[in-house]
Formats: structure tokens, sequence, C-alpha cells
């Protein structure tokens, strides 16, 4: 017997449902303290193989030191829109056992790093806070100026903040709102 009792049409919850990645945030808009911690206690209660937790965070709020010194590794594309994000945050992976350059720390780093991240981004929707995570920036640049050690990967950037709301869902240039349908994303299913 099913003690949890489940909706007879379930729904995909709200904050999934108009989820999308803004390309403008309010400037104005900023986090607090207490809002970045519990962002990143979401992704601390991420699942990871073994519970390896493969993943760090360079953690920049706008207008401090790191968020100048990571403004100054943005490409162009993302240097148009990013620096009015609340929140830069810096995924890294722990890709390889310290002291090696080809033993594999977990096969699974990248994954776990994406499951944390995607539970930061949904914490974020939670609170009211978009999210748009972006790789287009110098990745050796950042490891070098945070001092990164090579066993770990500059993997991507997630920008937080709340979407400007005058751009009324801007896309960016070359991309699309559209989703696959299910029967696209599906291999098999009964």
């Amino acid at each position: 017997m099913n003690k949890c009792p489940v909706p007879a049409d379930p729904a995909l919850h709200p904050a999934l449902a108009g989820r999308f990645s803004p390309v403008q945030f309010d400037p104005e808009s900023t986090v607090t303290s207490i809002e970045i911690d519990v962002l990143l206690e979401a992704a601390r209660r991420a699942p990871s193989a073994g519970n390896s937790q493969p993943w760090k965070f360079i953690v920049a709020r706008r207008g401090d030191a790191n968020h100048e010194q990571i403004l100054r590794r943005l490409a162009r594309s993302s240097s148009l829109w990013a620096p009015s994000a609340s929140l830069l945050v810096v995924n890294l992976a722990h890709i390889f056992v310290e002291g090696t350059e080809d033993w594999e720390y977990s096969e699974f780093a990248r994954y776990d790093l994406g499951q944390a991240v995607a539970h930061m981004t949904v914490q974020g929707l939670s609170m009211g806070l978009a999210a748009h995570q972006f790789r287009a920036f110098d990745r050796d640049g950042i490891g070098s100026d945070f001092a990164v050690p090579s066993h770990w990967e500059v993997t991507s950037i997630t920008a937080f903040g709340t979407a400007d709301p005058c751009a009324d869902e801007v896309e960016a240039p070359g991309t699309s709102r559209e989703r696959l349908s299910l029967d696209e994303i599906t291999w098999s299913r009964c």
C-alpha cells in the first residue's frame, strides 16, 4: 500500500515549468550572504557517486573582488549580460587524483557536479532567483587567477539573479526556448 498519496494528474513544479535562462538581470537586485549559503547548502546535499562530492565553487557577488576578477575572463558574448547578475558561481569538478594527470578521481565527477549545480539552480528558483549556466569564459585564466590546482577543472559558471522584468524573457541570439518533445528525448519508454 502506498502511504504517500500521488496526485491523479501529477504536474510539473511551477518553478521548473517557468524556468528559463535570462540574458538580462536586474542590476539593482542583490543576494544576501544567507541566500548564498542556502544555495551552497543545496549543492552540498546533492547526490554523488560514493558520496565523493567532487565539486567546489568560487562565489562572486556583484561588486566584490572575485566578481571583478571573473568579469575580466568572460568572453564577449557572456560579458554583455553576465555582469548584471547578482551572483556568479564558478563550478569546479575534481577530475584527477592529486599529483596525477591521468588517474581519474571519479568517472562521474562532471555528472556529480551537474547534479550539485542543478540542486543549486532549483533552490534558486524556489527563492525567486533565475539562473543562467554558461561556458563562454577563459577557463585557464580563471584557474590561474584563483590558483585552482591542476587536478580540478573549471567547468562552468552559473549566473544567479532576478531576471530583468523589462526584458520579457529575452533569448540569447541564436537560441530558442523551444524544447524537444518527450518522444524526441526518449530512446525507449513504455
